[in-house]
Order: structure tokens, then sequence, then C-alpha cells
């Protein structure tokens, strides 16, 4: 079993910056990849971007040049750092972890943006 735990939501302005951050816990040797999804008002949830366990990153098309995912091993923790933030961007954002058979999702945390 695997738990995940995002937290670094909030209020920010347009083209302001947000980090989100995911932590892991319990079999996590057992993970291959951790993505960030988000649904946002009347769309499904939908991939932002994830880290695979060599390290390799990969972005929805909106995400490229603004949003960029990293982790730290030690703290079992993957990061959503959000740069220049649309109203568009306001939403719920979720962590994912991904077993060989298996994914994992934490509770969500709600990134809203204000034009």
């Amino acid at each position: 079993q695997v738990r995940l735990v995002e937290t670094g939501g909030g209020l920010v302005q347009a083209g302001g910056s947000l980090r989100l951050a995911c932590a892991l816990s319990g079999s996590v040797s057992r993970i291959n990849a951790v993505g960030w999804y988000r649904q946002t008002p009347g769309n499904q949830r939908g991939l932002v971007g994830e880290i695979a366990s060599g390290g390799f990153t990969n972005y929805a098309d909106f995400a490229k040049g603004r949003f960029t995912i990293s982790r730290d091993n030690a703290k079992n923790t993957v990061y959503l750092q959000m740069n220049s933030l649309k109203p568009e961007d306001t939403g719920v954002y979720y962590c994912n972890a991904k077993a060989t058979i298996t994914n994992y999702w934490g509770q969500g945390t709600q990134v809203t943006v204000s034009s």
C-alpha cells in the first residue's frame, strides 16, 4: 500500500507561482512513476506531468515551460513547481503513483488563480 498526501495549494494571483508537494509513504519502492494530474472546472481529470523512477519527465503541452516536476528521494516527496500561473490553471491537483498493476491517488489540493 502507498499513501500520498498533497500540500501547497492555495490562492494566487495570475502570474504568480505555487509549489505543490506530494509526500509518499508505505511501499514506495514499488512505484515506477509519480504524476501530477488536475481537474479544472467542467473538465475531466488530466495529466499535468510525471516523473519516472529513472528521473525522466514529461509534461502536457500547457505545462511545458511553466511547470517543473522534481523529487527529493530522501524525503520521498515529489514537487510540482508552477510558475506564470493563469486563471485557467484553477482546479484540484492530484498526485498519482504508478506501481506495476496499481495506481494510487492522493486526496487532491485546490489551486485557485485569480485574474
